[in-house]
């Protein structure tokens, strides 16, 4: 299983946005990051990581 660690893209689980492809911004704690999502325009959220299921890929942000 892939890290959960800054420029991971992941796949959210659960939510409005499940299924749409995100990438880790920020690692706030064990629980919570900052994602960004081209599906919403508004910047970085913040989401649990229970809600995504990381992939092999990483991106540099």
């Amino acid at each position: 299983m892939a890290a959960i660690e800054v420029g991971r893209i992941c796949v959210k689980t659960k939510g409005r946005d499940s299924g749409e492809k995100v990438v880790i911004t920020k690692v706030l704690d064990d629980s919570f990051v900052m994602i960004r999502s081209p599906a919403r325009k508004k910047g970085d959220r913040k989401c649990a990581v229970l809600h995504l299921e990381p992939t092999e890929t990483k991106v540099s942000v």
